[in-house]
């Protein structure tokens, strides 16, 4: 265990803690918990939604996971993590205003919360709770094993005790803190993440005798990782165009992102977000996937890939500044998991429990009720992660795959075509989770394209082709609903 490396970590989580406390109080003096414990009271300006945005997005994949595999694949994997570039700009610009409207309009707190008004659909709500609530905890559980490793890596503890270090870290400040925390604590995380990935990159592009050196390094172990197709040839131009759809276009239907859509306070924090957030992505998905690569050159032979990262951090800088660096990888993976945990917990006590269950709950046993259900979630996601996979990015994309599938189409069809309804929207979260089940585990790539590429076409098609059969049988509600939605 190394004390100069340990220090500054802990430091950062007990930033992270006062940030919890401070937020606990905003809680217990609001008159509305759900909307100051899910959403922030909708209160967030233009720098922290962007960089909530950003440490929700960037996550262990990013930090960890993703800079391990382009370690293993080379230049390849890290032209292919730049399809992200334009994520946060896209999300803010397709979902904006008119979610945002819409949500306050009717009082949102979640994403179900809208699509329980658009389509005034039990079944739509039901089924759009059980697919956060499957498919986040294979996604939390990615983060909670990435948390893990790294805590590992540093301390020269066991796993499991490294994974309930953090674990229970993160358990008590969302628990006590709500979304308020969560967004003030990413949004220090997010400022971790960028000076992080500046001060990795460098110091190991000087370990690694400059860039020049790296590269006949990489060139003289194999030519291909320098090459855009990955040192085994299998990133082909069409799967990396067709990787835009998981990380890019498809991100609009992530439940954990677009959530932050309704959260902000104005347009003109809208605005700012979409530069800022813009700029702080690009540059970190860059920075950490090209210090995976450089990474090779220093550091050869590395072979679990989710190590690479901690490895490199304390091989090329002082061990007080690899402490440092590393909060960003640590920051990245809690403002993630923080994220989540936070949204299955309103799927359940907000989308199910609310409103099928005990309608009529008090805010008390609304606040214990989703304090208990937040605290057994994480105790569940733990176990699940005690026996991690070998590269956590794996696991989280799945997620993506299976959220963007069953909520893509729900979401934006939903905002811009007025005659879509719930038949449609039932059609298209069976169609995009079943056939994206079932391309993954038969037939995953088909085609040469990334596995959730078919199924959103599909769920596509079911949405438009099933809205207009059943047009008619769903008349009188659409018409409540564009009264309640479109008019002014």
């Amino acid at each position: 265990m190394n004390g100069e490396v340990i220090i500054p970590l802990l430091l950062f989580l007990m930033i992270i803690f006062f940030v919890g406390f401070y937020a606990s109080k905003h809680i217990r003096s609001t008159s509305n918990f759900l909307q100051e414990y899910f959403l922030g009271s909708r209160q967030l300006g233009g720098f922290i939604l962007a960089m909530t945005m950003t440490a929700t997005y960037g996550s262990a994949s990013s930090f960890v996971g993703g800079p391990g595999v382009a370690y293993t694949m080379g230049l390849g994997w890290v032209l292919l993590s730049m399809s992200q570039l334009a994520t946060g700009y896209f999300v803010l610009s397709v979902l904006g205003k008119k979610f945002a409207i819409m949500a306050r309009k009717i009082r949102a707190v979640t994403l179900i919360d809208f699509l329980k008004e658009r389509y005034q659909s039990k079944w739509v709500v039901i089924l759009s709770a059980a697919s956060i609530i499957i498919f986040l905890f294979s996604a939390m559980a990615a983060q909670w094993v990435g948390g893990a490793r790294l805590i590992e890596s540093l301390t020269g503890l066991s796993y499991t005790t490294a994974l309930f270090i953090f674990a229970v870290s993160v358990l008590v400040y969302v628990i006590i803190g709500g979304f308020r925390a969560v967004a003030i604590t990413d949004t220090i995380q997010g400022v971790v993440m960028f000076v992080g990935t500046l001060v990795i990159l460098i110091g190991t592009i000087i370990a690694g005798g400059g860039i020049g050196n790296i590269i006949s390094d990489l060139t003289a172990e194999n030519p291909a990782l320098i090459s855009p197709f990955g040192s085994d040839q299998s990133l082909t131009p069409l799967y990396v165009s067709s990787f835009w759809v998981l990380v890019g276009v498809g991100v609009v239907g992530l439940p954990q992102v677009a959530v932050r859509a309704m959260s902000y306070k104005n347009s003109r924090g809208m605005h700012k977000a979409l530069i800022i957030g813009t700029i702080v992505v690009g540059f970190i998905m860059l920075g950490m996937h090209l210090t995976g690569v450089f990474a090779r050159s220093v550091l050869p032979g590395i072979e679990v890939g989710d190590t690479v990262m901690p490895k490199i951090a304390m091989e090329v800088l002082p061990n007080w500044l690899a402490g440092i660096v590393l909060a960003a990888p640590m920051a990245a993976i809690m403002s993630t998991v923080d994220s989540l945990l936070l949204l299955v917990s309103s799927a359940v006590v907000k989308d199910v429990y609310l409103n099928y269950v005990k309608p009529e709950a008090d805010d008390q046993t609304i606040k214990r009720f989703s304090i208990s259900v937040t605290a057994i979630i994480g105790v569940l996601v733990f176990a699940m992660a005690v026996k991690p996979p070998e590269l956590l990015i794996w696991l989280n994309l799945f997620s993506f795959g299976g959220l963007e599938a069953a909520f893509i189409w729900p979401v934006i069809m939903g905002l811009y075509w007025q005659k879509g309804n719930a038949s449609g929207a039932l059609a298209s979260i069976i169609t995009g989770v079943g056939s994206y089940i079932l391309f993954h585990s038969l037939m995953p790539n088909a085609f040469g394209m990334h596995t959730v590429v078919l199924p959103v076409i599909l769920s596509l098609m079911a949405y438009v082709s099933v809205s207009l059969v059943t047009l008619r049988h769903h008349q009188e509600v659409q018409a409540e609903v564009y009264e309640k939605l479109w008019s002014a």
